[in-house]
């Protein structure tokens, strides 16, 4: 079995010349007769040049091959392959990893685990941040999850900067909230998810700590904490439940247009790969600057391994209808101050998702005359539509 690994190099740079230099230098290297002996183990590990074409922009395109008996069936020693010394060697970047079915680690749920957790098999689900972000109590956050639980919210998770902080310490976050959690329960008979953010010097046992005192869903950062902890997390069968992973730092390894790794494989193809259930990133229609392209490799890269995208970053319901265009129904539509900031609270915001639903499921448009007042006309006076 084989990786395959795609390279832009920009205009001016010998692509065939520097695919060679990544293909030796990334895997076994150059020997002499002292290691006649070893000739055929040596030549095992070394990588092949496949394909080097040149596209319309001047840039070239570099495919290589590299023996999956290189690596250790993970995402770290499948990036210091890949990238690693080579990523300080000058313009490159990486922009596809084609890995083998069975490399890396599946996620536990994904879409249709998440589904069956919430018992919601028909229709887009509905994801709220606790805003404001950092300077509420344990007993806020339980508040604000029941005015949001009560609208009928599906997930809710931590914001990814809130970690156990003194003035609402984790432990109290989770248990301030399983109560409204088991109310929900208890009387309607609705799972709603909050995705607990894992934290501190020892993230794992911090999860497992966390599921063991009611966690239903983990929130990780996987860029600040390492792809070795999303493995752990979605390997160990202590912790039993979904695990929602944010993109925080992504732009400090993707954003560069010639250096470093496409958005595409660090929040597609590695994150799949790595066992997440549900990744967070960035739609193009939001309030942060996005290629649609990516945005389209990133969803698709992620459901090939049965992985729930997640739109994030300035949601709310006037996107509905092209977010619903761009996913159908198997997306989460995840919200912060477009559920929490709605003119008439955050109940209403809630409400506002199932209503632009509702209408979109009509095929009506969301043309701010035609809306009945309500908080779906509310929130599209406040933010407009698409």
């Amino acid at each position: 079995m084989t990786i395959e690994v795609d390279y832009r190099f920009p205009p001016g740079i010998d692509a065939s010349r520097q695919a060679k230099m990544i293909a030796v230098g990334q895997t076994a290297g150059t020997w002499d007769a002292r290691f006649a002996h070893r000739e055929e183990s040596l030549r095992s590990h070394l990588a092949e040049v496949v394909a080097v074409s040149s596209e319309p922009t001047g840039h070239s395109l570099a495919t290589i091959r590299f023996p999956v008996a290189n690596v250790e069936n993970d995402i770290p020693s499948l990036l210091t392959m890949i990238f690693g010394k080579y990523s300080m060697a000058g313009a490159a970047k990486v922009v596809a990893v084609r890995l083998p079915e069975g490399y890396g680690t599946r996620p536990k749920f994904g879409i249709t685990g998440i589904r069956e957790r919430l018992g919601v098999r028909d229709r887009p689900l509905i994801m709220a941040i606790f805003k404001p972000a950092l300077g509420l109590s344990a007993e806020d956050h339980a508040a604000i999850l029941k005015e949001v639980a009560g609208a009928g919210l599906d997930i809710i998770k931590d914001d990814e900067i809130m970690g156990d902080l003194a003035g609402a310490p984790t432990l109290q976050r989770l248990q301030a909230c399983r109560k409204v959690l088991d109310a929900v329960k208890r009387e309607t008979g609705r799972t709603v998810l909050y995705a607990v953010n894992v934290t501190g010097k020892n993230p794992v046992e911090m999860a497992k700590r966390l599921v063991a005192e009611g966690a239903n869903a983990l929130l990780l950062n996987v860029l600040s904490y390492g792809f070795s902890v999303l493995e752990q997390l979605a390997s160990d069968p202590e912790i039993d439940v979904p695990v929602f992973v944010h993109p925080a730092l992504a732009g400090a390894l993707c954003a560069a247009p010639e250096h470093g790794m496409a958005y595409s494989v660090v929040l597609g193809t590695l994150m799949a790969y790595a066992g997440a259930d549900a990744v967070l990133y960035p739609a193009h229609y939001g309030s942060l600057p996005f290629d649609a392209g990516e945005e389209a490799r990133i969803r698709d890269n992620l459901r090939v391994r049965n992985v729930f995208p997640v739109p994030s970053a300035g949601i709310h319901p006037g996107i509905v209808p092209k977010a619903l265009a761009d996913y159908g129904q198997q997306v989460i539509l995840n919200a912060g101050t477009g559920i929490m900031d709605h003119p008439d609270g955050a109940a209403a915001g809630v409400q506002a998702f199932f209503e632009a639903l509702e209408w979109w499921g009509e095929g009506k448009a969301f043309e701010l005359e035609s809306l009945p007042n309500g908080p779906l006309r509310r929130a599209v006076e406040k933010w407009g539509a698409t």
